[in-house]
């Protein structure tokens, strides 16, 4: 009885068997230096969006109004404000305030930045959210407002009815 010893048909599986491991624990060592990136906190924290301070003008009558808030990011990643919406109202949208020879006038936006690890301040003189056809309000009362992130998916506020020039 002759012994056989390995040949040219069991060579070519051992070599595709040694060719396929070398992108396997390649693979496997990448995937493993992501997981203990990620683990260390290195990789950084996605956006994190806090409102704060949303109030909208007491309107004259049944005029359109403004609102204003503070959007913070304590996140490490940028975001962006895509969206504004008031249930109770006619409409909402992203307006800012452009003077030009003197004059103000609103311009509509499509959205607004919020930096990482930074603010987005709305106020009367940039931007802010305007609201038309409100419902009756009185000072102190409260209106409900939908932001829409284009990464933080949406947030929901209730911004405080107070008089022109009053900032609580």
């Amino acid at each position: 009885m002759k012994t056989q010893l390995p040949g040219p048909a069991t060579r070519p599986l051992a070599a595709t068997a040694r060719a396929a491991a070398v992108p396997v624990i390649a693979g496997a060592v990448a995937l493993g230096g992501l997981c203990a990136w990620t683990a260390s906190g290195a990789a950084g924290r996605p956006a994190a969006i806090e409102v704060e301070d949303p109030r909208v003008l007491l309107p004259f009558g049944t005029d359109d109004t403004a609102a204003f808030l503070k959007i913070r990011n304590d996140g490490d990643a940028a975001d962006e404000l895509v969206g504004v919406e008031a249930p109770t109202a006619g409409g909402a949208m992203l307006s800012r305030t452009v003077v030009k020879d003197g004059a103000g006038s609103m311009r509509m936006v499509p959205s607004a930045a919020v930096p990482a690890g930074g603010t987005l301040d709305m106020s009367p003189h940039g931007l802010d959210i305007m609201v038309s056809s409100p419902p009756r309000l009185r000072t102190g009362d409260r209106l409900p407002l939908i932001l829409r992130f284009h990464d933080s998916g949406t947030v929901k506020v209730e911004a405080v009815v107070v008089r022109p020039g009053n900032r609580g």
